[in-house]
């Protein structure tokens, strides 16, 4: 057994010699195992962890209902984001069991830092404290790629496994054991906790490969190297999101190259409560008293306490934010419009997003406990009195939305280093 921990961690830190883009916390999940132990025969490479990642992604036997893959949710051809329009994904023992929070797209989570409370960036003053930061999952409860890989196969509302030994099961019978075992050792399988470990960094690794999942391949990639020009109205939409006083966008969609060259990921990784309206087409919204508070609960329980962080999510990366087919954690609205309509209007016209109560007077911010709105952000783009005006007009959303368009990867003949994104 402890043979085989060494091997992995060895295959792991391997692939973080050989490819520097992978993250730190991959660098660490790999430390962590004991080093004094000598390694097995099979150490796998970065390409074999890679093609074998790749397989089990698309492989629906890893699942309880034995129809529902990491695909089903993140699809490949729709940057591993959902492909079709529900607020939620579908999943469970039955295939049939909605979810509580839209699927979000994996690309671009390459460079999220572990979760603290008071995240220091290093890239400007860190003598600021930028408060909670990082990890992943909508509520950072994550700390690696390698912890949040194990998340949607344990959930009962997605692919179903009751615990570590029921996947390494359903591996061991499927038609990716031999090809398991080729990269693990003959004898991987007799060691569950080895094999689950192993199945995590394969996950892992895979969704730590440029080509698929960080390829900087966008117009705007393209703009930034000068091999493409924006269109007076992308330019304008690019202003806009830049500008303080109105758009306001990349305070926390950060726009612009970082110090050290590499290109923007277009988040600040830190989480924020925007007081997205309540989705009543959500299964579990159909209880009054349930409310998903994000940072502290109900899916994440060591910050419960914390009433200041209630509401709050993770900020997510706007790259291929065109190809969603729905926004928000809760999956709220269902277009680039929509969601910046919200933004501008929420506290100039709230009647138009939230419901009335009973004495008919707005009833804001309906999607958490009353004595909540403190949490509230209330920076520009939000802010303002009922009646006043919105810090953008149509004409300008449409610019902003026609920028947001530009963040798709895919742009033709764009030429990039796909490790970081950086100028060739």
């Amino acid at each position: 057994m402890k043979r085989i921990y060494v091997a992995l961690a060895a295959a792991l830190l391997l692939a973080c010699q050989k490819s520097p883009t992978l993250p730190a916390a991959a660098t660490a999940a790999a430390a962590s195992a004991p080093a004094a132990y000598a390694p097995l025969p099979h150490q796998p490479s970065v390409a074999v962890l890679t093609a074998l990642g790749r397989a089990m992604f698309s492989e629906p036997s890893l699942s309880a209902s034995g129809r529902q893959s990491c695909a089903s949710c993140h699809n490949p051809g729709n940057a591993y984001g959902p492909a079709n329009r529900l607020a939620v994904q579908l999943g469970g023992g039955d295939g049939a069991t909605p979810g509580t929070r839209a699927a979000p797209s994996l690309k671009y989570l390459q460079t999220v830092p572990p979760f603290s409370e008071h995240y220091h960036d290093d890239d400007g003053d860190d003598s600021v404290d930028a408060g909670p930061t990082g990890g992943y999952d909508w509520d950072g409860r994550a700390r690696s790629a390698h912890e949040q890989a194990r998340g949607p196969l344990l959930s009962p509302r997605e692919m179903g496994n009751r615990d570590d030994a029921a996947v390494v099961a359903r591996l061991r019978a499927g038609p990716l054991a031999p090809r398991f075992r080729q990269a693990f050792g003959d004898d991987i399988f007799d060691h569950p906790d080895a094999a689950m470990r192993g199945a995590l960094m394969a996950l892992e690794v895979f969704q730590q490969s440029p080509a698929d999942f960080y390829p900087y391949t966008s117009k705007y990639d393209a703009y930034l190297r000068k091999q493409a020009r924006l269109t007076p109205r992308e330019a304008r939409g690019l202003a806009l999101f830049n500008d303080a006083a109105k758009g306001n966008c990349a305070s926390c969609h950060i726009s612009k190259i970082a110090q050290g060259g590499a290109f923007p990921q277009f988040t600040d990784y830190g989480l924020i409560n925007l007081g997205v309206p309540r989705n009543g087409k959500l299964a579990v919204n159909a209880d009054p008293n349930y409310f998903d508070l994000g940072l502290c609960g109900p899916e994440r329980t060591d910050l419960s306490g914390q009433r200041d962080y209630c509401g709050r999510f993770r900020t997510p990366s706007l790259r291929n934010v065109a190809l969603r087919r729905v926004y928000f954690h809760n999956g709220r609205f269902d277009s680039l419009e929509q969601v910046l309509r919200f933004y501008v209007q929420r506290d100039t016209a709230p009647q138009k997003w939230y419901p009335r109560k009973a004495d008919g007077s707005v009833h804001k911010f309906d999607d958490q406990p009353a004595g909540l709105d403190a949490n509230v952000n209330l920076e520009a783009p939000f802010g303002g009195r009922p009646g006043g005006r919105p810090a953008l007009n149509d004409q300008e959303i449409a610019d902003v939305v026609a920028f947001l368009h530009t963040l798709t990867d895919g742009y033709p003949g764009v030429k990039s280093d796909i490790r970081t994104g950086a100028r060739p």
